[in-house]
């Protein structure tokens, strides 16, 4: 679906009438949402937004069948208070199994071979510094911050934070941002996207420069840590 979301966007396509299908398929929705998140959670490249923003649509059009008409009357489609409700839940469970994950194996957490390759030294011991520093606050901060959640909660769970202190601050955290954008594109889906229409090109060029730049950030400290 997320595939579906993308060539839309970039596509002469109408965004909604492409997604306009999987909106009457609530249960698989839900379902992929779990997935993606516990996915993401455990450092899947790919930003648990796009996820969000991409259900949240969905909610929009099965909330207005006037405008997107289902297959028959009476379909079941994707709700926005039950959407944000599992989008939140699974969020927060997603986190929470991090931290477990953390706290239970410790510092050996970080020699395991896929989460060597996806968090380099530096980024570790800067995790660590944000972590001793900023004590519970470090839980809320990785949560706002795409690209260091899932080392960030595995740092909290490793220094061992209090478990009620990490579901607070993190549960806290979740449900300001996760509800929030989910809720956003499910009431406002076709002003924001008709936004996006106009300006799809600018934007573009935003996230490939950002592109750049965080593939060059990365391949510098690579060859910095090889000392090239």
């Amino acid at each position: 679906m997320i595939q579906e979301t993308i060539q839309c966007l970039f596509s002469s396509t109408e965004v909604l009438e492409c997604l306009k299908p999987f909106a009457f398929q609530p249960f698989w929705i839900y379902f992929f949402l779990i997935v993606m998140m516990l996915l993401s959670a455990v450092g899947l490249p790919f930003p648990e937004e796009v996820t969000l923003v991409s259900v949240g649509t969905l909610a929009y059009i099965g909330a207005n069948p006037h405008l997107y008409p289902p297959p028959y009357p009476g379909a079941p489609h994707v709700d926005p208070t039950t959407l944000a409700i599992v989008a939140f839940f699974a969020v927060f469970g997603a986190d929470l199994l991090i931290y477990a994950i953390g706290r239970f194996f410790g510092p050996r957490v970080f020699e395991w071979g896929p989460v060597k390759k996806m968090i380099p030294p530096d980024s570790r011991q800067r995790i660590e510094a944000w972590t001793n520093k900023y004590g519970a606050l470090a839980c809320g901060i990785f949560r706002f911050t795409p690209g260091i959640r899932f080392p960030g909660h595995l740092a909290c769970g490793m220094v061992k934070f209090p478990v009620w202190k990490f579901m607070v601050v993190d549960g806290i955290a979740a449900l300001l941002s996760v509800p929030t954008q989910v809720l956003l594109f499910a009431h406002y889906g076709d002003r924001i996207y008709g936004v996006f229409k106009q300006f799809k090109y600018i934007i573009f060029g935003i996230l490939i420069l950002a592109l750049i730049v965080y593939i060059y950030k990365k391949w510098s400290t690579r060859k910095l840590a090889n000392g090239v």
